[in-house]
């Protein structure tokens, strides 16, 4: 959710961008166009924007060994994806985002 705003002074303000995708078919056909607004997170500076960052990652001796044991014991390994895990989680602190080219409210430039 949110909510239209001027920016609050001493507040550093999220860009945007948009990505472009075109999904091909076997023959190299555009049979589908997507696109995404996405923040630029990464222009945000420790310390100023947010205080820490996490991101779990298992190491690789830890997945070798794994996979070892699962190959040793005969354990079938099911593959999961669980990249949108925190995606849609709760913040704690106030974010602002700048508003996309194109869509910008001239009562809130």
């Amino acid at each position: 959710v949110w909510e239209l705003v001027d920016k609050p002074f001493g507040k550093s303000v999220i860009k945007l961008k948009w990505l472009w995708k075109n999904k091909m078919d076997e023959d190299q056909t555009v049979i589908r166009n997507k696109a995404r607004l996405v923040a630029k997170g990464y222009a945000q500076e420790e310390g100023i924007d947010f205080k820490e960052s996490f991101a779990p990652v298992a190491c690789l001796e830890a997945v070798q060994i794994f996979i070892a044991y699962a190959a040793h014991k005969s354990f079938p390994i099911f593959w999961m994806d669980v990249k949108m895990a925190f995606l849609n989680g709760p913040l704690k602190e106030e974010v602002y985002v700048a508003q996309s080219e194109g869509f910008v409210d001239p009562d809130h430039p």
